[in-house]
């Protein structure tokens, strides 16, 4: 078909598939849950293929490749992220206008998630064994975190493929870090934290579920004034998006597909050591 045609001449680019800081199990287990995501794709694409305007499964399509797009780079799948990328974009033009069904949504979306696979070097779910996206799963509670006074960084990331590759960067470095899944749990948690004079550094992610990262950051200006120095994560990296969070108080942004090598070394630049 002429979309996916074009969209696959935008994508497909070489790949290095095993980035020389990660060990083998963490690569492992990256692609455990990767294969995860594509059951999940793959049964969002079959209720696409049914009903063309089903809203929860274009939202549940934006949201699984935003996440993509941000780990599988990170974790050396750059063709794998830029495949995505187009994906999410695509989904998001669907999401906003789901009556208006001018391609065919579940071919073009069946034809991503074998495209992914390839690029993952991953087997596609064969038909039938393709599920429905589970319901939201609880959120994570964060890991246990040292002493308020004590903390160097801290993470607030939804997505567990990309947060486990900070956390093991964090961890083999020696930070001492606390991590979030949820804006909402982040945020009561940076208003109650007492961190003396440290000003922890609070890598924080622009698209998270129930309060995102401009709206944390806002609070903090407000009832935190020069507590955390902040860093936004986010897939969008424009010039507009990167001026809009400096604009609004942010040290500076790390783009997704992140290099674990490059986050490392800025980290160990902003917390100084």
């Amino acid at each position: 078909m002429a979309f996916a045609t074009r969209l696959s001449n935008l994508v497909f680019m070489s790949v290095d598939h095993t980035p020389a800081e990660l060990p083998p199990g963490l690569l492992a287990e990256y692609l455990d849950s990767a294969a995860t995501q594509l059951q999940v794709l793959a049964g969002l694409a079959d209720r696409l293929t049914v009903a063309a305007n089903d809203t929860e499964a274009l939202d549940g399509l934006r949201r699984e490749t935003h996440k993509i797009r941000g780990s599988a780079g990170s974790y050396g799948f750059w063709e794998a992220s830029r495949l995505a990328a187009g994906m999410e974009e695509t989904a998001k033009d669907w999401v906003a206008r789901p009556h208006e069904v001018d391609l065919d949504r579940g071919s073009i979306a069946q034809w991503f998630v074998a495209q992914l696979a390839e690029s993952l070097q991953l087997e596609a779910p064969p038909p039938g064994e393709r599920p429905a996206p589970p319901a939201p799963a609880p959120v994570p509670s964060p890991t246990p975190a040292p002493a308020p006074d004590a903390l160097e960084v801290i993470l607030v990331e939804d997505d567990p493929a990309l947060a486990g590759l900070l956390e093991y960067g964090l961890r083999a470095r020696g930070y001492r870090f606390v991590t979030f899944r949820n804006g909402r749990d982040a945020l009561d948690a940076l208003l109650a934290l007492d961190v003396g004079d440290r000003h922890p550094l609070l890598l924080l992610d622009v698209d998270l579920p129930a309060l995102d990262g401009y709206s944390i950051l806002d609070t903090l200006t407000r009832e935190r004034p020069g507590q955390y120095r902040v860093v936004f994560t986010t897939v969008h990296g424009d010039e507009s998006e990167q001026l809009r969070g400096l604009e609004a108080g942010a040290l500076d942004y790390l783009v997704k597909p992140i290099s674990l090598r490059v986050a490392l070394e800025k980290i160990r630049r902003w917390v100084g050591h």
